[in-house]
């Protein structure tokens, strides 16, 4: 008698979702609309946060989004306004939407900035690697966080 088990197993890894980058404690854990934890079991820095979004090199959020940033021309107004995400999200729905928020929407335009597989079109330069590090990532969370009703 032959065994099912091997198309089964076939069928339920094709139905699962993407792999994300191992983090410093391996893969993260994602909650429904959360990842809970840290990616590097220590809470990012704001202030570094803030470069990494404002950065047109390294985030190219205000390509898509706009938010607090009097000084920076031309931001984006096809995404969610930053100012005020700490009040609208969690510190944990917004670790989500940075390192996949494809897993929320599987049609959002925003990049996966730490997943690192079932992506298309990546320039042979960046496969297999992550667009954001984990400590970035929590950077980013930790700024995004910080920006309350009013917006600093």
């Amino acid at each position: 008698m032959r065994h099912a088990a091997g198309p089964a197993l076939a069928l339920l890894a094709a139905m699962a979702p993407p792999a994300l980058a191992q983090g410093a404690s391996g893969s993260p854990v994602v909650a429904g609309d959360v990842i809970p934890a840290s990616l590097t079991g220590q809470p990012g820095d704001p202030a570094r946060g803030r470069d990494i979004v404002i950065n047109r090199q390294t985030g190219l959020c205000l390509l898509c989004h706009s938010g607090p940033f009097p000084g920076e021309r031309f931001q984006g107004n096809l995404a969610p306004d930053m100012t005020g995400a700490g009040s609208r999200w969690t510190e944990g729905q917004l670790r989500l939407r940075v390192v996949d928020a494809s897993r929320l929407n599987p049609d959002t335009i925003m990049p996966s900035y730490y997943r690192i597989d079932g992506l298309t079109r990546v320039a042979p330069a960046f496969a297999g690697k992550t667009l954001l590090t984990a400590e970035q990532i929590e950077d980013v969370v930790a700024f995004l966080t910080s920006l309350r009703d009013g917006g600093k």
